[in-house]
């Protein structure tokens, strides 16, 4: 018997060129490594089933690691969320307490005194009323900053209980499934 002959040197199996050795044996029945070999049916045997069983309690575990770390990375975006919503806030309180002692001085000064605002690297002499009026709008709109970012706080805050919950509710079922295994 002679073996199959192929046009060309090389093969290409699966994206990969393989050169043809010439077969020292004639060919038979048994595969070689350039194929793969038929999948053995799953019928009625006993031991398939087990097997499978076993292979998705691993693979069931797998899944739920998987979704634990992204439950993970999600708390930790959480986190730092929060931890700059907590210094952004920290920064706008001190900005309400300087603007708060500029009104307080504004208020001492009588109304013939003069004013100045530095603008760039310029003084630009400003009226003592329209000074108040200004620090005044500036302390509302950072009040009303500050408002919104103790929202948004108590938002991220329920969101990290809330992924924090479900992160352990996840633990205790993938401990219960390794249990069973």
């Amino acid at each position: 018997m002679k073996a199959h002959s192929h046009p060309g040197p090389c093969k290409e199996i699966n994206g990969y060129r393989h050169r043809r050795r010439k077969p020292t044996k004639p060919a038979s029945t048994s595969y070689s490594s350039h194929y793969p070999k038929p999948a053995a049916s799953c019928g009625g045997g006993g031991g398939s089933s087990q097997a499978m069983a076993s292979s998705s309690t691993p693979a069931a575990v797998r899944e739920m690691q998987k979704d634990l770390e992204v439950q993970a990375n999600a708390l930790s975006k959480i986190q730092k969320d929060i931890a700059k919503n907590h210094q952004v806030r920290k920064q706008y309180t001190i900005q309400v307490g300087e603007n708060e002692l500029v009104l307080k001085e504004l208020e001492l000064l009588s109304d013939g005194a003069n004013v100045y605002k530095l603008i760039g690297p310029v003084l630009v002499k400003q009226d003592l009323a329209e000074a108040k009026a200004n620090v005044k709008k500036r302390i509302e709109y950072i009040s009303a900053e500050l408002k919104r970012m103790d929202r948004a706080l108590k938002d991220l805050e329920e969101k990290q209980n809330s992924k924090k919950e479900s992160i352990f509710k996840l633990q205790q079922r993938m401990q219960a499934v390794q249990a069973k295994a």
